[in-house]
């Protein structure tokens, strides 16, 4: 039955009535005296819970490291309206004969719900603006809910309404829809970045899981607060579903590149082929390290600056090059020539100590013996002895770490210190001188 406005004043009448009823005789102090000592019990027992349970008695070393328990201490202060409430809504439903109708111990269970609402805003929202609205919105809903008076003002405000054919907008539903909406927009939003977090500090798990964890927490909270949006506008999901169905069909070769890429983004954090940090070059040529994944694409930072955004079906049905998938261990070889005349064997050691004298090239008895440089015959040219040195180092030889260069202009270096010839491209030009043809006089004839 709907309420008129008139209805609904005549109802908060009668409640300030039976208010001021209850407001006289033994009924009323009883209830004051049971409501301090429920509050009493509540606060000595919150108190002795954080002091003697470590993870509400002290707040951890490093917040940022453990969030998690970070948040039970924080939690911990809600404790005492927690019991308060408990301890109320018990003397409610098991002593009616001493608290009559109640009216006062009703008040007070709503006093202790708002003081846990405003506890829990405090605790869980940092900014003064939302943190304001929320309890300037929240705190009198919750009062008119748990005095009973919550009902007849939706249905006052439920019946204020217009109808546009099929569609009826009423002042309930508008007020509803700004209140919840707004609401669910900033529940999912601060709960994407707190579980994100969340996931992504647990060190039980390596960097490709919890990307994976994060990204499936992401996708399906969306999911969650899609639904919840359609629900509170009253869209029915039924026709909805029969509607996205037909829709879904027509669309779905449009979107068959982005299910693709979405799909092998998952695949690629779990096979663990690709992670943040590898140097990756694709079959086309394109090079970088991998600076971030993403569900659809992955960016790869070249050495001068760029970035390149690689879709993530290209390291699904592509071949490319991981460098550092397994470690940053790198082999590399630079070459060179020495003439005929040369010592070889000495230019061996020399090179070799050269070579290892570089600090980002791997040597020492602490390395294997196939780690460290070597210096060996490639072949024999027209001009000399081609040689070439390996050497092993971390990272890549590029960008920041421009061995093979440094190593050239030791080797030169070293082999003009050491009076080395480099051969060069020679050639002898011989003349030669032919006797004179004198021809025939027939021929002259």
């Amino acid at each position: 039955m709907d309420m008129t406005a008139d209805d609904l004043i005549a109802e908060l009448n009668t409640a300030s009535n039976r208010a001021l009823e209850s407001a006289s005789g033994v009924e009323f102090y009883s209830q004051l005296g049971l409501i301090a000592l429920i509050y009493c019990m509540a606060y000595v027992v919150s108190v002795r819970v954080c002091r003697y349970v470590p993870l509400l008695s002290e707040p951890p070393a490093a917040p940022e490291s453990a969030p998690l328990r970070n948040l039970v201490f924080r939690c911990g202060r809600l404790l005492f309206p927690l019991l308060a409430i408990l301890l109320l809504q018990l003397s409610l439903a098991f002593t009616p004969a001493l608290l009559g109708d109640g009216l006062v111990m009703q008040v007070s269970v709503a006093i202790a719900i708002i003081l846990l609402f405003n506890s829990f805003v405090r605790l869980v929202i940092t900014n003064g603006l939302v943190a304001k609205l929320f309890r300037w919105v929240g705190m009198p809903i919750i009062f008119l809910q748990v005095v009973g008076a919550l009902d007849n003002i939706v249905a006052v405000l439920d019946g204020m309404s217009i109808e546009l054919g099929n569609i009826k907008l009423s002042a309930y539903g508008v007020i509803r829809t700004l209140i919840f909406g707004s609401l669910l927009f900033w529940l999912g939003r601060v709960s994407n970045s707190t579980g994100q977090t969340i996931i992504r500090k647990q060190e039980t798990l390596d960097v490709r899981t919890k990307e994976v964890f994060a990204k499936l927490f992401e996708v399906m909270l969306f999911f969650v607060i899609a639904i919840l949006m359609l629900q509170l506008m009253g869209i029915n999901l039924t026709t909805l579903a029969v509607f996205g169905g037909a829709v879904g069909v027509g669309i779905g070769f449009g979107l068959q590149a982005i299910a693709s890429n979405f799909i092998s983004g998952i695949i690629i954090l779990m096979d663990r082929s690709v992670s943040v940090g590898d140097y990756i070059e694709m079959d086309d040529g394109k090079c970088g390290v991998v600076t971030e994944l993403n569900m659809r694409s992955t960016t790869l930072e070249t050495y001068d600056g760029k970035d390149i955004v690689v879709p993530n079906e290209k390291f699904i049905s592509n071949a490319f090059t991981n460098w550092t998938h397994k470690n940053e261990k790198q082999r590399y070889r630079v070459d060179f020539s020495v003439s005929y005349s040369t010592d070889v064997r000495a230019v061996v050691e020399i090179i070799k100590e050269a070579v290892a004298s570089h600090p980002q090239v791997l040597s020492g008895e602490e390395y294997p013996i196939e780690e460290r440089p070597d210096c060996e015959i490639d072949s024999f040219g027209d001009n000399g002895v081609n040689m070439f040195v390996e050497f092993w180092m971390e990272g890549i030889d590029d960008g920041r770490n421009r061995v093979g260069g440094d190593l050239l202009l030791i080797i030169l270096e070293t082999l003009q210190r050491h009076g080395v010839e480099i051969p060069f491209p020679q050639r002898d030009v011989r003349l030669v001188s032919f006797p004179t043809l004198h021809q025939s006089p027939e021929l002259q004839s």
